[in-house]
């Protein structure tokens, strides 16, 4: 009599590896561990709504400094500095201080186009509803 341990599912494979030359030329393309770790940290960062409206303010307005973003993330001065500062240590955006003023911008354009990226990606899914 079989256990519940002993049953297999019908998606697995019967066998480890199908096809050894794309295994082998997967598993030679994959980022290292700490790159991932990075990849997965950004993403992260871009997971939560409140950071995710004051990077798309930043893709919409260019430059701009706190109070400016707050007003137009509909948040509080002080959330959007926390969410500036954790961007900011992950390289996501930059900073430039004039006076007492501090002018945030997005590092560069590979977040740019990170962005964009998903927006697109999110409005082809609305597109097709």
């Amino acid at each position: 009599m079989s256990s519940a341990s002993d049953v297999v599912p019908a998606e697995a494979c019967a066998v480890r590896v199908v096809d050894a030359a794309k295994v082998a030329a997967v598993s030679a393309s994959m980022p290292g561990a700490e790159t991932v770790a990075e990849l997965a940290q950004v993403f992260g960062l871009l997971s939560d709504p409140g950071r995710l409206r004051v990077i798309t303010a930043l893709l919409e307005g260019g430059e701009m400094c706190v109070c400016d973003i707050a007003a137009s993330c509909g948040q509080s001065e002080s959330s959007v500095s926390h969410a500036l500062r954790l961007l900011r240590a992950n390289r996501v955006v930059r900073v430039r201080r004039a006076g007492r003023m501090a002018y945030y911008r997005l590092d560069d354009s590979h977040v740019r186009m990170l962005l964009d990226l998903a927006l697109a990606h999110v409005g082809h899914g609305e597109e097709g509803t």
